[in-house]
């Protein structure tokens, strides 16, 4: 091996590399730790420049200072936007780096439609489940009620769509509407009638009955106008209907 010049050479040349790459990452590591780059600024701001309405970027940063660890070459960046979006009203963080000591992160606040459940959680316009402070929640707009099994929350949020449009010409609204571990659903409107729909045994099956409810419901209020409580439409050709004082049913069995 002594006697191969280039064998030699290019061992020399690969150590010569080696120490060369080790005092190159040293001086890295060393300007890295200086403290000019000390994380000095985390600028917060909303997404789309939409204002913050729940998150008060000044109690935001200070909790988050503490637990974020690095400096700006460091930090670890998905480490801190899981930070950020475990606080109370976050629904999603974007964090970029900006020289030489700044961060800043974008936070998209969830805008809550209702409740879900029965445990003080909140249901966001985009079918997330989240916890936060009721009160503040109640300050955005009315909170309808949904519930649901879990995973079922963007199906829940779908269907109410499509109920708002089927029941408009009833000149009512959704609003409550829950879905049972048996997959039936239950809607109640906004002139307080709860109707139950059933399971979906295809595609049609709830525009159906729910056509067949628009069909019928002037006759019925013609007949009981304020009074109905509420109206079963799991029958195949009829229904069953509570109204105060009064309770009709179909001898057509459920389904």
């Amino acid at each position: 091996m002594w006697q191969d010049i280039k064998m030699l050479n290019a061992t020399a040349n690969a150590l010569f590399g080696l120490v060369a790459l080790a005092l190159i990452s040293a001086c890295f590591w060393w300007v890295a730790q200086l403290p000019y780059f000390t994380l000095k600024v985390i600028r917060i701001e909303g997404a789309e420049e939409a204002q913050l309405r729940h998150i008060n970027p000044l109690t935001v940063r200070s909790a988050a200072l503490a637990r974020i660890k690095g400096n700006f070459f460091t930090a670890n960046l998905d480490t801190v936007r899981q930070t950020f979006e475990s606080v109370p009203w976050v629904r999603k963080a974007t964090v970029r780096r900006e020289w030489p000591n700044q961060l800043t992160v974008n936070l998209e606040e969830h805008s809550p439609l209702g409740t879900w459940g029965e445990d003080g959680r909140l249901l966001s316009t985009k079918g997330d489940v989240f916890t936060a402070n009721l009160a503040e929640a109640e300050e955005d707009a009315d909170l309808m009620a949904f519930n649901g099994p879990l995973g079922s929350e963007k199906e829940v949020i779908a269907r109410l769509n499509d109920l708002n449009t089927w029941f408009a010409p009833m000149d009512v609204t959704a609003e409550a509407l829950y879905l049972s571990g048996r997959y039936a659903w239950t809607v109640k409107l906004s002139n307080g009638v709860t109707v139950e729909l059933g399971r979906e045994n295809s595609s049609s099956t709830l525009k159906e009955r729910v056509d067949r409810l628009v069909g019928i419901y002037p006759q019925l209020v013609a007949h009981l106008q304020n009074r109905i409580e509420s109206i079963d439409m799991r029958y195949p050709n009829g229904l069953a209907l509570k109204a105060q004082g009064l309770t009709v049913g179909s001898d057509s069995k459920k389904k």
